[in-house]
């Protein structure tokens, strides 16, 4: 493994990404696009510069990486497999992320154009639409807008399986989208979560307000 940080804001640090990449590899096989901002913000109050943000790093980045990654691919003709980590937020998203949800709707599309495009060069592209997620970063964001200590624990009791998705669960169907185990599947949009799209909820609590 060899680690590139870079802040993905930057599109120079995106590509910086790609050309180190090239220097220890003589070829890419699978790419995933995992990182991400869930700053908060409503239709009334999300500034101009929260939303170029988030659209930059969210939706931009994946872009120059994906790109990146395909001509790579096709200069060495390489079968690849491309997962893009989205969200059920895409379909709707509560009123608090008005420019994230807007972000990974774009990037949903932009996975099932790419799996069109890229059918002919053997390159799978395939998205997962999380649920709720216990991350370290949630943490850091529910006690920024004010969520009580024990929110997860407010949250999973209230959850149907008694707990929320935890990273290991992305892991391993990352993993399965990516490796051979899933055939010639590309352009599918996986619902990773525990509540049917179209009832999703979070607590009051938690939220303020159910929705």
């Amino acid at each position: 493994a060899h680690f590139v940080g870079a802040d993905l804001e930057n599109p120079n640090a995106c590509e910086s990404v790609i050309s180190e990449a090239r220097k220890r590899f003589h070829k890419v096989n699978v790419l995933v696009n995992a990182a991400g901002l869930t700053s908060r913000g409503t239709i009334y109050d999300t500034s101009p510069e929260l939303w170029d943000r988030l659209m930059a790093v969210n939706l931009r980045a994946p872009f120059i990486l994906t790109q990146g990654c395909v001509n790579w691919m096709r200069e060495t003709g390489t079968v690849g497999s491309i997962v893009n980590i989205i969200s059920v937020a895409a379909y709707c998203g509560l009123p608090h992320i008005a420019a994230y949800s807007a972000t990974k709707g774009a990037l949903a599309t932009f996975t099932k154009n790419c799996a069109n495009g890229l059918l002919h060069d053997t390159i799978r592209v395939n998205g997962i639409m999380l649920g709720w997620t216990d991350t370290p970063n949630e943490d850091v964001v529910q006690k920024q807008q004010g969520s009580p200590d024990d929110w997860l624990s407010i949250g999973e009791e209230d959850s149907p399986f008694g707990r929320l998705l935890k990273p290991y669960d992305v892991a391993k169907l990352t993993c399965f989208l990516l490796s051979s185990d899933s055939g010639v599947m590309t352009g599918s949009l996986i619902d990773q979560a525990q509540r049917i799209v179209g009832t999703l909820s979070m607590p009051d609590d938690i939220t303020g307000k159910d929705v």
